[in-house]
């Protein structure tokens, strides 16, 4: 596995950082780049302590791991800092030299900004910061004295890494469901989250790459305002177990049961070969812990079995708890 993009296939909040992390510790992956922004947490759990990033890439959890942040990314600077020293990874994380950069004015108008009301923003100045990027006013990391020690070429350091064969990840945020452009809009974020654009955030042609894992949860969520389709009430989603709060916002999650047609729709825009499958155990508890595949109860492997037939990929990666190697690794 050379270059894998994980992508989300869902309104985000899929797992993607329990997915990250379990593939750098595993598969002691050499380099993860990180794409999107701040207002994207993606949460790690290892040795019962959480961390919710929401710069560092999730493969920090392999102490080898070369950590990096693409030029299409957008960097929160104190929060960066922040998780570099939280996660102690000073001496190997780099940022692009053209990242650009969320400053105070940006949260101030992604929280003030009339046409913003009612589309869930998460507040953090996201937004603002890529409208400046579109119209070439934006601060880029190389203007910003903090992050010069950190400084590097992403995408050549990202393309060497690829063609000596080192184990590439490339990290995407969110979910496909908030795509700019195939999302549920106007109830989007600010980019595409596609693993095309996962790619050209992180500066790697699509030929270089040799896997999509898109990750799905064994149900759905979304935080914020649109459309959920089967959407439970929150009375029901609690007594499921569904009910879940953000680990970026601290806001509800919305919840709804696993919906096909979304995911195949996912799959065939994402180019997705993988898929990892979270959260099983929540919608099925005897799974719970559970790190091998033949130790499933008949109707959790039903569900994976389904899920394989009607999205036509693999389900390669199934989540069975909360803590990075809580996994069922299907992987040959």
């Amino acid at each position: 596995m050379p270059c894998t993009v994980v992508a989300g296939a869902f309104w985000g909040d899929e797992g993607k950082g329990k997915i990250v992390s379990y593939l750098a510790l595993k598969d002691k992956i050499d380099l993860c780049v990180r794409t999107g922004s701040v207002n994207a947490a993606h949460t790690v759990w290892i040795e019962g302590k959480r961390y919710a990033m929401h710069m560092v890439p999730a493969a920090f959890t392999y102490e080898k791991c070369r950590l990096l942040i693409g030029a299409g990314a957008n960097i929160h600077v104190a929060k960066f800092l922040e998780e570099v020293e939280l996660t102690n990874v000073k001496n190997r994380i780099g940022v692009d030299y053209q990242a650009s950069i969320i400053e105070e004015k940006h949260s101030e108008q992604d929280k003030t900004n009339a046409h913003l009301k009612g589309l869930g923003t998460t507040g953090w100045g996201v937004g603002p910061a890529i409208e400046d990027r579109v119209r070439r006013t934006a601060k880029l990391a190389k203007d910003v004295a903090e992050l010069k020690p950190y400084l590097t070429d992403v995408a050549a350091e990202t393309n060497n890494a690829i063609d000596a064969g080192k184990k590439v990840l490339l990290e995407g945020t969110q979910g496909f469901m908030l795509s700019l452009f195939y999302g549920t809009y106007p109830y989007v974020t600010g980019r595409d989250t596609s693993a095309s654009a996962i790619c050209s955030e992180a500066g790697v042609g699509p030929t270089k790459v040799d896997e999509v894992l898109l990750v799905f949860k064994a149900f759905m969520t979304r935080v914020g305002a649109g459309p959920l389709p089967g959407e439970l009430p929150r009375e029901e989603a609690v007594k499921r177990g569904w009910f879940e709060i953000a680990a970026g916002t601290g806001r509800e999650r919305r919840s709804a049961p696993f919906n096909f047609e979304i995911a195949k729709r996912a799959v065939m825009i994402n180019g997705a070969t993988q898929a990892a499958l979270t959260k099983l155990d929540i919608v099925y508890p005897s799974c719970k812990g559970v790190r091998k595949y033949e130790d499933l109860p008949l109707e959790a492997k039903e569900f994976v079995k389904d899920v394989e037939r009607k999205v036509g990929i693999p389900v390669v990666l199934i989540g069975t708890g909360q803590e990075a190697l809580d996994i069922v690794d299907r992987r040959a």
